[in-house]
């Protein structure tokens, strides 16, 4: 199995060629080898990348099924079967080359898809971790410090509806405030981005609510504690970093993120995501909740009740905090990008990494991170239909699972989905030498090539 793997590597070697150009989308002249390889290329803000990407960077699915990762194979199947999760997507990485990339169970369980690595899927609190990259990037263009005020006469945000507010602490809160989650919200109350009636209700507004609703809404409430003093999770002040972004950045936020992060690393179809089944992005995959779950009021206010996974949750909304789409394969892209390992190249500088996984002090978070210890960096999601999580470790193994499914457990399903990757990991005795990456590129310059000629 293992020659046969090499030869189609060579395979695919064999049709590469230095300035093959890119048809679909691309300016005149541009070279197609932006799509991945140690060097970031950046492009202007009017770029348009090809569409679509994704179904020219599938990666040959006998890449993955080597005999080697038997015990991935085996865990995956036993640890799906146990918590009846409908699919999911694996991506792993050494030394900055992707060894493996596989789909588990379906995409669409009515339709027997198979879930593939190239399959997006709601990737919920990762997010913040693309949102605080994009902070960074700020930071090092000079538009941007960690500690600008966001409120106030002298604020980021100075301007209505963000300037009428109720405790005059709010203008003692930083940018980094906002990043580490000390800016002064807690969930005390609830969950304001999960709370649309309610902010309707206190606005005197119809629903549905806007991010900006959300954010003033709460704005009117006094803080819970003086900012910068604790840390406390709050999806609240990562939807005010999007509002931050979109300042300073003169671009709307996914805009920002696309041009300025992604299309730089060759990753395109990372998006926004949408909360009904109409909104469905092509190759994204469907998602399911645990048997017996109740339904719930649309969040759009039509008097309709609706699963929580397709309705109940705003996903658009959540944006900035947690409503990104993506595949496994270009999460771990992204993740390569901001490791701070020299291979491939970082898409921020080494201080700036260092500063997003060094929390201020005991008990606070890290810019972005979910943790950030000397053996690991780890980011979690979680939302109805979505479990998901992404790990770098010191060891050079880095990986990346998606599932299209959630369970009783909530969030702390995250530990038994690294328990499970720890243990597949430690038992596969080799890795191969190719890169994934490379496989996938190689693949579409020759389906390109062969396409205009």
């Amino acid at each position: 199995m293992r020659t046969f793997v090499h030869t189609q590597i060579l395979n695919f070697m064999h049709f590469k060629y230095k300035s093959l150009l890119i048809a679909a989308g691309l300016c005149a002249g541009m070279a197609a080898k932006y799509l991945t390889g140690p060097s970031i290329q950046t492009f202007g803000t009017d770029f348009t990348p090809p569409v679509p990407m994704a179904v020219s960077l599938r990666i040959p699915a006998m890449f993955s099924e080597d005999k080697t990762f038997s015990q991935i194979d085996r865990r995956m199947d036993r640890f799906m079967n146990r918590w009846e999760l409908a699919g999911a997507s694996v991506a792993i990485a050494q030394d900055g080359k992707l060894v493996f990339a596989k789909g588990y169970g379906y995409a669409d369980s009515e339709n027997r898809e198979k879930a593939e690595p190239h399959h997006l899927f709601r990737v919920a609190s990762i997010s913040k971790l693309i949102t605080a990259a994009g902070i960074m990037k700020l930071v090092e263009e000079n538009k941007l410090s960690l500690h600008d005020k966001v409120f106030g006469s002298n604020g980021i945000l100075n301007v209505a509806p963000f300037n009428d507010y109720l405790d005059r602490r709010v203008e003692n809160i930083e940018v980094i405030h906002l990043l580490n989650h000390s800016g002064g919200w807690s969930n005390r109350w609830g969950d304001p981005m999960f709370m649309p009636q309610t902010v309707a209700t206190g606005l005197g507004k119809e629903l549905p609510v806007s991010d900006e609703d959300i954010i003033s809404f709460m704005l009117g409430k006094r803080l819970h504690f003086p900012p910068g003093t604790m840390s406390s999770y709050s999806n609240l002040g990562y939807a005010i970093l999007g509002r931050i972004i979109e300042a300073r950045s003169g671009q709307d936020y996914e805009s920002f993120i696309r041009t300025r992060l992604l299309y730089p690393l060759g990753i395109f179809d990372m998006r926004l995501g949408g909360s009904f089944p109409e909104e469905r992005a092509e190759l994204e995959v469907k998602y399911y909740e645990p048997a017996g779950q109740m339904l719930v009021d649309d969040f759009t206010g039509n008097g309709q009740k609706v699963p929580r996974s397709y309705g109940g949750n705003d996903i658009r909304t959540l944006g900035a905090a947690g409503g990104w789409i993506a595949s496994a394969t270009d999460l771990l892209k992204f993740l390569l990008a901001i490791d701070g390992m020299p291979y491939p190249e970082d898409i921020l500088t080494p201080e700036s990494i260092e500063i997003m996984t060094t929390p201020v002090r005991p008990g606070f978070q890290p810019l972005g991170w979910r943790g950030a210890s000397s053996d690991r960096w780890v980011r979690t999601g979680t939302l109805s239909g979505t479990s998901t999580l992404m790990v770098r470790r010191s060891d050079g193994i880095s990986y990346v699972v998606l599932f299209n499914s959630n369970t009783w457990k909530g969030p702390m399903l995250s530990t038994e989905i690294r328990t499970l990757m720890d243990q597949a990991i430690a038992q596969t005795n080799s890795w191969p030498s190719h890169d994934l990456f490379e496989v996938a590129q190689n693949q579409y310059e020759t389906h390109s090539y062969y396409s205009s000629h």
